[in-house]
């Protein structure tokens, strides 16, 4: 059964259905136009940057869960995520034999299983994590 949307709610599928429409001419265009090189000067920060990003995401994943937070969904999804998107980019900037076949390897054997993991743990965690201080939680009150 589908829950209804409340009016203030109504705006989400138009408003991100939109976004998602919006995006594919510009990926078009952004595949088209961009150079297949490019030089980054911050490439260092850019990258530890993001590995700090999804430490985090891992501690806050790991955080939820241990205080038994509906925010662990949240937080395991965009991990997930983070660790999909990690893959992707560890193997289309890696082009050297024995870097790139290193990407693919860690991409097949750590980050996409992890982030299945993660993918279920924010659905397993559906309808059974309640906050620790609930007094109708389960085995209180």
């Amino acid at each position: 059964m589908r829950g209804r949307l409340t009016r203030s709610g109504r705006w989400v599928p138009i408003a991100f259905g939109g976004a998602g429409i919006a995006l594919l001419p510009w990926t078009i265009w952004l595949s088209t136009s961009l150079a297949p090189r490019h030089r980054a000067v911050n490439w260092d920060l850019a990258w530890s940057g993001f590995d700090t990003g999804l430490a985090v995401a891992f501690l806050l994943t790991a955080f939820a869960a241990w205080r038994r937070s509906t925010w662990v969904q949240a937080a395991a999804a965009a991990t997930g995520t983070l660790l999909i998107v990690d893959a992707w980019f560890d193997v289309l900037l890696e082009s050297r034999g024995t870097e790139l076949r290193r990407a693919i390897l860690e991409a097949v054997l750590a980050e996409l299983p992890v982030a299945l993991l993660c993918f279920w743990v924010a659905r397993s965690a559906a309808g059974r994590v309640t906050f620790r201080d609930d007094p109708t939680a389960p085995g209180r009150g």
